[in-house]
This record gives structure tokens, sequence and C-alpha cells, in this order.
């Protein structure tokens, strides 16, 4: 809708994880490494902890993408367990069903090991990420360790990441998974975006959809932006999707602060920055221009101004 307004070849804030779009700061860079690493060499178990938001979805899908990229044409078999509530039967059927094998593996645990295992040991690339980590059961957890400890006499076999919210990290402290703790080998976590960050999120997301990032928001709002989203990458996305939809609406350039904290009051958002504060040169440029005066919430605006156009 204002893509055309804003010289826009896409809409650059869009949730649908996309690796085209992810934003590598120092943190993301760090953990993308651990990723690979743990993929790549087979290291066992690898935790990637976030809150709701921060890219861990991304995060994943770049590095599977990546290895897919580095093994000479030889895809995987990426075991990508979105549903952390699978009965046991359940289970044995995904593992099947994404990694090739018969139908007595999708029946029996001994048949799915045994299989899976041959297959692995006979060359074949995969690895199973379990997503909202948090919340499996145990006996689930305990099916999953017995997944990480299938091996040859030299490596693991079976890469395994675990993906949660922060309390994952306390759930592997619970004396029933002293087992899986102690075959984790590499973790990295994902935090809220510096104030610094949140102008290269947007510019960046801006720039690879075709647009100017100067003009579409001033300093002041990327400011705002940050303080209202609290550093949250999908939190400063929906934000800027609906301030270009509210800038589209009145025909703004660029988006002022006024117009997020509109946008925001919609959204009840009344957080604060989260991220590490730095005093730095914002990465959007451009002059500030006058804002209206108008208090009406921003959707109320965007229906007024609809169907005022008719």
């Amino acid at each position: 809708m204002y893509e055309d307004f804003y010289g826009l070849r896409e809409r650059p804030f869009d949730l649908t994880p996309n690796p085209r779009y992810l934003l590598l700061t120092e943190t993301h860079r760090e953990a993308l490494g651990n990723l690979e690493y743990g993929i790549s060499a087979r290291k066992g178990i690898t935790v990637l902890t976030g809150e709701a938001g921060t890219g861990k979805t991304t995060l994943i899908r770049t590095a599977f993408e990546r290895a897919d990229a580095a093994s000479g044409g030889r895809t995987g078999s990426w075991a990508y367990l979105k549903n952390p509530r699978l009965q046991q039967s359940e289970f044995l059927e995904f593992m099947a069903s994404r990694f090739g094998l018969s139908a007595e593996a999708a029946k029996s645990k001994t048949h799915m090991l045994d299989e899976l295992e041959k297959r692995l040991a006979g060359g074949h690339r995969g690895a199973l990420i379990v997503d909202e980590a948090q919340s499996v059961p145990l006996d689930l957890l305990e099916e999953i360790r017995m997944l990480a400890n299938i091996e040859s006499d030299t490596d693991k076999l079976l890469p395994v990441v675990l993906v949660g919210q922060p309390e994952l990290a306390n759930r592997l402290n619970e004396p029933a998974l002293r087992q899986l703790k102690q075959r984790v080998a590499l973790r990295c976590t994902l935090g809220p975006l510096s104030l610094q960050e949140t102008g290269s999120y947007i510019a960046g997301r801006i720039t690879i959809a075709g647009g100017n990032p100067g003009q579409l928001f001033s300093r002041e709002a990327v400011k705002a932006v940050y303080e209202r989203s609290r550093g949250i990458p999908r939190t400063i996305s929906v934000i800027c999707d609906n301030a270009l939809l509210t800038g589209y609406a009145e025909e703004l350039r660029p988006i002022q602060a006024k117009t997020i904290e509109s946008v925001c009051r919609d959204f009840d958002l009344q957080g604060t920055g989260a991220g590490p504060k730095r005093d730095v040169r914002d990465p959007l440029a451009g002059d500030d221009i006058p804002e209206g005066d108008s208090t009406e919430p921003a959707f109320t605006r965007l229906l007024r101004w609809g169907f005022g156009r008719r």
C-alpha cells in the first residue's frame, strides 16, 4: 500500500523471518558463528536463548542456509520441531518423515534410532532444531537427549539446537535434566538492540527494500521507536510498518516522533529502551521537518483519510 509513496520495492518490515533481512549485530554474529560451528562440527547440543522477537528464528534459518551452501550441494535433513507438546508417537512420526525413515521407524523408537544412526553414519547430513524448548515436556526432552547421544567412534552424528526464551536456561538447571545439560556444548544468547543498533536495523531494512532511510524516518522518530520497542526487533518492525502506513495516509516525509508515539498508543506500547545506550551518531541521516498537532489515534486518522478520499 505505501511502497510506491516511499519509493520501496517491497515492505521492509514484514514479520516473516527472512534471512535476507538479517541484522548482524555483534551479538548476532557471535550467536550465528556458534550455531554454524555447532551444526558443521556436530558438537552435540547447542542452546540459543532470547526474548520473543529478538530474531532467533531468522538466525536459525540463516545458519542452515549457510550450512547447505557450504555442503557442496549435499542438502541435509533439517528437522525443525515447532510444536513442543508432541506425544512420543507423534515425535517418532515427525523424525521418520523428516529423515526419510521407514514406516517401522515411525512406530518404534528402537527402529527409529537404529535407522537414523545408520543413515547419519553413512554420510547423510542432518540436525534437529527444537523451538520453544522451554516448554518441552520432560519425557520429550529425554527422547531428544537420546538422539544427541547418537555417535560414531569419533563424532556426534546428530547436532541438536534447543531454541527458547530465557526460561530455558533455568529449565536446564533442573535436577531431572542434569544429563541433558551435560551434553550442551555451546550456548548463545540474543538480547535487545541498542539505540545505534535500532537505527541500523531500520536503515538496513529500508535499504534492502530499495528505499532511502534518511527520507523515511527522522532521528527523533528512530529514538522514539527504540524507547517504545525496548530494542526488540519484532516490535521495532511492527511500529515502523504501522508508522509508514499512517505516514502514507497523511503524506508524511519523513516520519516524525509524534507519529511513532501515536502508533504506540494504538498498540499500548509504553516501554522504555532496554538495550545498552550509547551516545553515537544515528545511522539515519536527514533533517527534521515541522510536525502536525493532531493527537488523534493513528488508525482513526487513517480511516478518516481513507473515507475522505472516496
